[in-house]
Order: C-alpha cells, then structure tokens, then sequence
C-alpha cells in the first residue's frame, strides 16, 4: 500500500500552502492520472471528484500565509504535508463517534493502517515529519499515480479557496491568478497595499 505526498501554492505572493496524502485502490482508474501542471482546470476538476469518490485515503492540510511568514515557506510546505498526513490517518481510521464510545480501539485502528502501509513518497527533495519512513522524489508528481493524485488534489483545494478569497478581495483578482506573482497581481498590491492574506516575507 503505497502513500502519495505533495504540495501546491508555494510560488504565490498570497494565500496557504495546501498539502494532500493520498492513498488508492488497487480498482482505482489509474489511467486518468497525469502530472496535473499539464491538466487544465475542468480536467483538473473532474479528475479530482473522481478522486475524492475512489480513493481508498486521503488528507488535506494547509499551512496559512502567517505561517509561512514565520517559518519560511519550505517549513511551511512540509508542516501542511505533516498535516495531511495526520489528517488521513484520522478520517480512514475512526469518527468523532468511534473516538467517544470506542477510545481504547481507536489506537489500534490507527495501528493497522499504519502497519499496512509499506511506502511513502513525498515528491520533491524534502520530507514532513511523520510516523512513518518518507521516500523524497523529484518530479514524483509526474511519475507516481498516488502522488499524481496528491498533487491535483492539493492544487484543486487550493484553487477552490483562492477563488472564495477572491470574493472576499475581489481587487486583487485572485480568481485568475489564484496569488501566483503575476504582473496584474503585483500591480493590486501596489495600488491598494497588501491584502490580509498576502505573504508579507515574499519579494515583489
């Protein structure tokens, strides 16, 4: 049983670090996964649901703009990888309703998925600190079908809350470049100053 890991969102100048752990089934149709740089958004989507439907796991987790302000963003990256993780583990293995009637149980399901597990890749260079033995790969998310659909589901949740910020803010035109530092996204910030998820330790 093989544990996808990747991030989205480390190149804007606005907005969380999202993260997503992932975990499919032997059934799950592979061949609908790309690298999901060369997806386009409706793809992107539709490829994501399908996910969210087949998969045998899966956890999402963020690091907000504050964070990532104080600890750096490749910190930051690795803590919301860290979080998806943990938040995998929670969902597949128990409810808030097995943890209040079941709590002596709870650990050793937690156990079983742990111990079911035998390889987790985190594409890139780097690893989030989990309870469980990490593999780094560059360009993972171009080669590994689980951190493929890490990766588009990482990007699809971040892009999903871009565009409700960009409700929020709607100066800043997040909805179209979703906090990447883009020409129109540098000239918001000048013209109207920092919006308040802006990333403050960012050049721009």
């Amino acid at each position: 049983m093989l544990c996808g890991i990747d991030e989205a969102g480390r190149g804007p100048l606005a907005g969380p670090v999202c993260a997503a752990s992932v975990i499919l089934k032997d059934d799950f149709p592979f061949e609908i996964l790309n690298d999901s740089k060369k997806l386009n958004h409706v793809q992107r989507m539709e490829i994501r649901n399908i996910i969210l439907e087949k998969a045998f796991a899966f956890g999402i987790g963020w690091a907000t703009h504050t964070e990532i302000d104080e600890i750096n963003i490749l910190q930051a990256s690795l803590l919301a990888m860290k979080r998806s993780f943990e938040e995998m583990i929670k969902k597949k293995n128990f409810t808030t309703e097995d943890t209040e009637e079941h709590g002596e149980d709870k650990i050793i399901i937690s156990k079983s998925l742990l111990s079911s597990l035998t390889t987790v890749i985190v594409d890139g260079k780097f690893v989030p600190n989990i309870n469980f033995p990490c593999t780094p790969m560059v360009k993972a998310d171009a080669q590994v079908p689980q951190v493929m659909a890490a990766s588009i589901l990482a990007k699809t949740e971040r892009d999903t809350y871009m565009e409700q910020m960009a409700k929020l803010y709607p100066k800043y035109g997040y909805e179209k470049h979703k906090g990447y530092p883009t020409k129109a996204h540098k000239e918001a910030v000048k013209l109207y100053g920092a919006s308040p998820i802006q990333r403050l330790s960012f050049k721009y």
